[in-house]
């Protein structure tokens, strides 16, 4: 398999993310659902924490990568829904390093959306991941 980066646009840069990715001869695709700051038993944790429910939904998503025998430097793209964009930016050097350590420089989108699945869950982040 050959990822490939294509920016012709370099300010994404700064976000950890590319503009597209072109994937050539990958054998397998992984579509990951949304991964919230739930634990093991569904219970939404750290309410009010964004940073902290990051942190436990990308644990979550690696989880998920892990079971499907793969890695962070797997995924191709992340989508993030937050209930609150103005604090996801406000929070972006801290949430952004989080993934960049892991390897992953993904495609990328970012939607404000007025609620997630459960009360008081601030981000949901999904990702496809190629093997």
């Amino acid at each position: 398999m050959h990822v490939r980066a294509i920016n012709p646009q370099t300010w994404l840069g700064a976000f950890n993310v590319n503009q597209a990715i072109e994937v050539t001869g990958g054998q397998r695709v992984l579509y990951v659902s949304g991964q919230t700051s739930n634990d093991a038993a569904g219970t939404p944790m750290h309410a009010g924490d964004l940073t902290a429910q990051f942190k436990l939904a990308w644990q979550n998503l690696v989880e998920v990568l892990a079971a499907a025998d793969m890695k962070p430097e797997n995924i191709v793209r992340l989508n993030f829904y937050t209930t609150d964009v103005d604090a996801f930016m406000a929070k972006a050097g801290e949430l952004v390093p989080i993934f960049a350590r892991a390897g992953c420089k993904p495609v990328s989108t970012l939607l404000g959306i007025t609620r997630l699945f459960q009360p008081g869950i601030m981000i949901e982040i999904e990702a496809t991941a190629v093997a």
